[in-house]
């Protein structure tokens, strides 16, 4: 844990660290006991340097709780949004206190000097938090020099797969592209190499197969790999006693021995090398048994903790591994699982955070609304109610004649 810390807080200078820690106070500590204990007659709060009192104070206490708890997370993470609207805030605050101390002093002489004394401090975390722009918009390090030339994407053919290999393609990768779709894998190669100048090759195989994995590593023996996304996998609704045995096995084979063997064949030489990183496409379904939806679920689960461990496994060796966790998604999988079509979010916002995130935590989870329901759905329900909701959810995906 304290290794862990350590390599987080260094991501940026103390004072931005001491403020961070401030902000997490606020947010998760003061105002929560301010909303939840502090009696109504004793509550105030202070809005453009005016205070209120009682109900008006206890409504409004939350909006100080979202003000601090986004920018704990800005911080945390180092967000573009942060700039200007940190510093913008705490002029606001500065100004604030002007005016707080001459409304409650009527301008009276004490006023000047509680306004120095407050605004002051507050005036110069602004500039500060001004000139700290190229922390929070600073460009992140080129992926091709960190990891090495070549990216091998399995399942590229389409939907994330083929997103991930147009965003490293971007990064100046060279890109193995692999599916069992030919046609699909060579038209995409060839926009790679037009469009970004970098080389590509093309391997065909099947990794429901046995030997497919095997077969994979056989055909990229003479390139260093430095990436390895493990993205091929599929889904399939319904109500598991109605589904195949070959296909369930399939799906174990693909979404879970594949992974594990390129990974163990490919990972000795990044770690000879001192470099490279690895990507497992988990699921948010990974985090809950999820009934229709058996077999998939528990795949992604394999996947997420074989992923998480090999990050804490590898820290400090050069390799970076990070599990994307993403929820429905534009692609093909709702069609191959069976699903009811339902919205999701695009391929290339869910491969834009995973690389973002790569070499800075294990997973991630993609978008708001999937880590509140793996995290607060987890945390707050009784087991067996998580999952008859889960069931609920999942019935309304799938086809009647699969239920």
């Amino acid at each position: 844990m304290g290794d862990w810390l350590r390599d987080q807080l260094r991501r940026r200078p103390l004072w931005l660290n001491l403020l961070l820690g401030f902000c997490a106070y606020m947010a998760f500590v003061y105002v929560p006991w301010d909303l939840l204990a502090k009696p109504v007659a004793h509550d105030e709060q202070a809005w453009f340097g005016f205070v209120v009192h009682g109900w008006a104070a206890k409504l409004t206490t939350p909006l100080h709780g979202i003000v601090y708890g986004l920018a704990a997370y800005g911080l945390w993470h180092s967000k573009r949004w942060m700039w200007p609207w940190a510093a913008v805030y705490a002029a606001y605050v500065a100004l604030s206190m002007v005016v707080w101390s001459f409304v409650s002093y009527e301008g009276a002489w004490p006023s000047l000097a509680i306004a120095g004394a407050t605004s002051l401090p507050l005036g110069a975390l602004a500039v500060a938090l001004w000139r700290a722009r190229p922390h929070f918009q600073a460009e992140r390090p080129p992926l091709r020099g960190r990891y090495g030339e070549w990216a091998l994407v399995t399942g590229a053919s389409a939907g994330i797969g083929a997103a991930f290999a147009r965003a490293l393609a971007r990064e100046g990768f060279s890109v193995v592209l692999t599916a069992r779709r030919e046609d699909r894998l060579r038209q995409l190669a060839a926009e790679l190499e037009k469009t970004h100048a970098v080389a590509t090759r093309v391997v065909v195989v099947d990794l429901t197969a046995p030997d497919g994995a095997d077969v994979l590593v056989e055909r990229v023996a003479d390139l260093e790999v430095g990436m390895l996304v493990n993205n091929a996998g599929f889904g399939w609704q319904g109500r598991f006693h109605r589904q195949e045995g070959r296909r369930l096995r399939e799906m174990v084979q693909l979404n879970c021995v594949a992974p594990v063997v390129l990974t163990a064949r490919l990972l000795p030489g990044m770690r000879a090398r001192g470099r490279g990183a690895v990507i497992f496409t988990g699921s948010a379904a990974g985090r809950q048994p999820l009934p229709l939806h058996a077999v998939y679920a528990a795949t992604k689960a394999f996947d997420g903790f074989l992923g998480e461990a090999l990050w804490a496994e590898l820290r400090g060796s050069g390799v970076d591994v990070l599990v994307l966790e993403p929820g429905a998604t534009e692609s093909e999988f709702q069609a191959v699982a069976g699903e009811i079509a339902h919205a999701g979010e695009p391929a290339e916002r869910v491969v834009a955070l995973a690389l973002e995130r790569l070499g800075r935590q294990p997973s991630v989870l993609s978008g708001w609304w999937n880590w509140l329901r793996a995290n607060a759905g987890a945390r707050l329900l009784p087991r067996t109610v998580l999952l008859l909701l889960a069931q609920r959810v999942m019935e309304k995906r799938t086809p009647p004649a699969k239920l």
